[in-house]
């Protein structure tokens, strides 16, 4: 009861002698503290903005203007040509000092001018992508000269969104182009006379529908920041997480409560550098060229609230609390107190009050959150009839405007026990959905914190890609590792203040109809969850060290084992999806690379050959081709899809579209990059590397393939595959890839050791008939 009293700053009552009024200074002083927390909070966004909105020039530079400007008209020169003048004469202010504030007048307006034509150049030069395509090593004088410009106007220390007005919009691609694309990808999918249908089909939908469809899209992108952002906003489909890993060989602390302190903190600690724009804006890695961060802004305080026809993703400004849940209860945790943020101590503390807790979950609370991993539609009417208003609504409230979600979990994970392997397993299988009901899926992401201090993170996807919800995990590892640390009995460092109220419950009426509803989305959940198989391995024969030796992009490497790996599994080849992204563009989001091509699939069957190893390196050369057409805009599915979007807004049926978005992609995959090695000393520690992050199959008969390239050595993988398929299987999908990797690497090196010593002619004869014999034992 003290506590709740220490929450009210003032309290007054009406007495016979009068009114009796009461100050709780504390609470005043909570209060006032809070409040200068929130002032400067909008003093530093004001500053942003300002630094921002004069980018690439500087605040201080309208001072270096004015000063010229000034200079020159003691000279008696009149830089303006007249315009000083009549601005003068339409100044309202009569006085001596007139010409002075017309000069200034007229030096702010140059000086603005001057900051719009340095942000047009600078979105000139951000708008060649030429630079992609050279070759390595050959570089143009176009492109030196544009990577010094590029330099010159990046030589200010940019705040993260100081580029984002820079930024060029992402341009329509030509249909016939898109269109041309699109049936090369499929060419060594289909027979001759599906290949002849689906031409005709393209041919007839490019001169009727096609370009009216395109007309409507070309008009939206001259208004729209980006032509395709719209449908990560508007959201129709159902709902897809990913996940991303603790380290794979390290638990930095095996205390659960302290594991939380500090991931907790490191989160948040992130998330003030997002708000202050202290991040390093990212970059095209290895160059100077910026991406866009449009997605940083709704990574903290986001939820997706469910519609009877679309999600739709809110966000608010900013929270000081958390949503946490453990053994069926929901808590409200303070991480701020009087304007400062709670030591990891504190919070560690605060988490071990809520583990110790016996009270039991209220009737219907336990599985509410399976609520938010069913169907969308009776969530949304659910939602609507009771959770609008009261108890319910303020509950819900303090869950979806909370920072993120905090798990608690019962069980433990990792690669641990007499079967590490299994155990990696279930790591993943639990961290992808759990118990269906111990995550509120609908928050932007939810942090997962094992009983024996093992963490993970699983993130909703229509707010962001896995890139920006890894550069997140990798600053939280490095963070928690290496900066806050632990004590020697495992606890976070710090002190604690005692008189921390403690976390607030949250309380629910939960009527029948909702626990109904509530069943039936867990069934429909856990049905979905238990046909999920995963695999996670790591791959240690080689890593991208030996690849790149052997002047191949690790990616191509990857992505062409993979298509071996998949024909080996199932003898034949299939619609295959890799993300990639444009964020050269602003608002970018991702982009197909439709990994099976003709050069790969040519590749694949003539292995057995002595040309293997030139259509290798053909189809390397094509799919880094094809990943750097999709990051510069020339992809074909973002396109397709818009164009789908629009016939549908205007009521037209489309066969070719309907036909090619229904094509299921059997292979999908998704590289987890690691932006930050700088915080990872892999030599002096390296057992601290991660896991990466893994998702579920796209396809009910397909693959889901996850993988990250880690330091020179090593490349972790995720397979996901559903149990109900019998043709697929993720342990042995797993053990294909293992296989194609170390066979491309074998035919890779003969070449190397044919090239070698082919310069010597006495060894010619007998390097060619060893090369041909090994290259038949590949398949």
């Amino acid at each position: 009861m003290a506590e709740a009293h220490q929450a009210v700053a003032f309290q007054f009552t009406i007495t016979p002698e009068g009114i009796d009024l009461q100050l709780s200074y504390q609470a005043l002083n909570q209060i006032y503290l809070s409040g200068v927390r929130s002032w400067k909070k909008r003093v530093s966004r004001m500053r942003n903005s300002l630094i921002k909105g004069v980018f690439p020039a500087s605040p201080s530079s309208w001072l270096f203007v004015a000063i010229g400007i000034l200079a020159t008209m003691y000279m008696q020169s009149d830089p303006s040509m007249g315009l000083i003048s009549k601005i003068q004469q339409h100044l309202p202010l009569r006085y001596g000092g007139q010409t002075m504030l017309s000069a200034l007048v007229f030096s702010t307006l140059l000086w603005l001018s001057l900051i719009l034509a340095l942000r047009f150049c600078l979105k000139l030069l951000l708008s060649y992508h030429h630079w992609m395509f050279e070759q390595h090593g050959r570089v143009s004088n176009t492109t030196k000269v544009w990577v010094s410009l590029v330099r010159l106007f990046s030589s200010r220390k940019p705040l993260l969104y100081s580029y984002q007005t820079s930024l060029p919009h992402l341009p329509v691609p030509a249909i016939s182009d898109t269109l041309s694309r699109y049936l090369e990808s499929v060419r060594p999918l289909l027979t001759d006379p599906e290949f002849k249908r689906m031409t005709n089909l393209a041919g007839q939908f490019e001169s009727n529908l096609g370009n009216r469809l395109q007309r409507y899209l070309k008009l939206k992108a001259l208004w729209a920041t980006n032509y395709v952002s719209h449908s990560h906003t508007q959201i129709h489909s159902g709902k897809e997480h990913f996940t991303v890993r603790d380290f794979l060989y390290v638990t930095p602390t095996p205390v659960q409560a302290a594991r939380a302190g500090n991931t907790i903190t490191a989160l948040l600690l992130y998330r003030r550098k997002v708000n202050r724009e202290e991040l390093k804006p990212s970059r095209v890695p290895g160059t100077v060229i910026p991406l866009c961060a449009a997605q940083c802004e709704r990574m903290f305080n986001t939820t997706r609230t469910p519609g009877t026809e679309t999600d739709v993703l809110q966000h608010w400004q900013d929270s000081e609390f958390v949503a946490v849940y453990n053994k069926g209860r929901f808590f409200r945790l303070w991480v701020y107190r009087a304007g400062r943020l709670l030591s990891p101590r504190e919070i560690e503390y605060q988490i071990q009050r809520i583990l110790d807790d016996p009270s039991p979950p209220l009737p219907g609370e336990e599985r509410l959150g399976a609520l938010t991993a069913g169907d969308r539609v009776p969530w949304a009417q659910i939602r609507k009839q009771y959770f609008s208003s009261g108890v319910n609504k303020r509950s819900l409230d303090a869950i979806e405007r909370a920072a993120f979600f905090v798990t608690l979990d019962d069980e433990e994970q990792g690669m641990k026990g007499d079967d590490p392997a299994g155990n990696l397993d279930r790591y993943a299988k639990s961290l992808l959905h759990g118990k269906c009901y111990d995550r509120w899926f609908d928050k932007s992401f939810s942090i997962v914190i094992y009983k024996n201090g093992k963490s993970g993170l699983n993130a909703e996807h229509s707010w962001a890609d896995a890139p920006t919800v890894a550069h997140l995990w990798e600053y939280t590892l490095a963070t928690d590792a290496f900066q806050l640390g632990y004590t020697e009995d495992g606890h976070c460092k710090g002190e604690v203040e005692r008189s921390l109220p403690h976390p607030q419950r949250l309380s629910w009426e939960i009527p029948s109809e909702v626990q109904a509803q509530a069943s039936s989305s867990l069934a429909v959940a856990q049905a979905l969850a238990d046909d999920v198989d995963c695999h996670v391995f790591p791959f240690r024969e080689f890593g991208k060290g030996r690849i790149k030796k052997c002047r191949i992009s690790p990616d191509a490497f990857i992505q062409i084992s993979l298509q071996l790996a998949y024909f080996r599994d199932r003898g034949g080849f299939c619609l295959t999806y890799e993300a990639s992204m444009t964020r050269l563009f602003r608002e970018g989001r991702t982009e197909t690379v439709r990994s099976c091509s003709n050069e790969s699939c040519a590749f694949i069957r003539a292995l057995e050959g002595r040309e293997c190893r030139r259509l290798f390196r053909k189809a390397s050369e094509k799919h880094q081709n094809l990943y750097r057409m999709a990051m510069t805009g020339a992809g074909i599915d973002r396109h397709l899809f818009c164009l789908y979007v629009v016939s549908k807004y205007l009521g037209v049926e489309s066969a070719f579209l309907k036909e090619v978005l229904s094509e299921p992609w059997r292979l999908s995959t998704s590289q987890t990059p690691v932006q930050q090695m700088e915080l990872f000393d892999l030599k002096n520690h390296p057992d601290f590397i991660s896991l990466g992050g893994g998702f579920g199959p796209v396809a009910d008969d397909g693959y889901g393939v996850s993988y990250i390239i880690v330091g020179e050595d090593m490349i972790n993988f995720h397979v996901s595959s559903k149990h109900s398929c019998k043709e697929t299987d993720s342990h042995r999908f797993g053990a294909q890839i293992s296989r194609a990797l170390q066979d491309i690497m074998t035919l890779l090196s003969a070449d190397a050791k044919t090239t070698s010593s082919s310069s010597s002619s006495s060894s010619s004869s007998s390097s060619s008939s060893s090369s041909s014999s090994k290259d038949k034992k590949l398949l």
